[in-house]
């Protein structure tokens, strides 16, 4: 029973995750960018990496740019929810999203650059 409830859940959980993606390159330009970039980078840095761990690096931070960008398309669709009208803390909060999306493509090169480079 505890079982059964569980493989529900996970499977609820799943369609909700498969909703947000789908939804999210529907409606995000820049997202569907980075996916198409990771379908590249994803084998690159598998086939790059000498190591598991600088495999691990190079795919990770890969990855970590589509999850700040999920997490900033979620900030951007709630302030857009919320109202149109221009408020200082709505431009803060998308600004804000914006730049940790920046911050973790500077990661990004910072990670290749550094175990990469000779």
């Amino acid at each position: 029973m505890i079982v059964n409830l569980f493989r529900r859940r996970i499977v609820k959980s799943a369609g909700y995750s498969l909703q947000g993606l789908l939804s999210t390159w529907k409606e995000e330009e820049a997202f569907r960018v980075e996916m198409l970039l990771a379908l590249i980078f994803v084998p690159l840095g598998l086939y790059l990496g000498e190591t598991r761990v600088e495999k691990v690096l190079l795919l990770g931070s890969i990855f970590l740019v589509l999850v700040v960008e999920l997490l900033n398309s979620a900030v951007e669709s709630v302030v857009d929810r919320v109202g149109s009208e221009q408020h200082d803390l709505s431009g803060r909060a998308k600004d804000q999203g914006s730049a940790a999306v920046l911050l973790s493509l500077l990661l990004v090169l910072a990670v290749w650059g550094l175990v990469l480079w000779p």
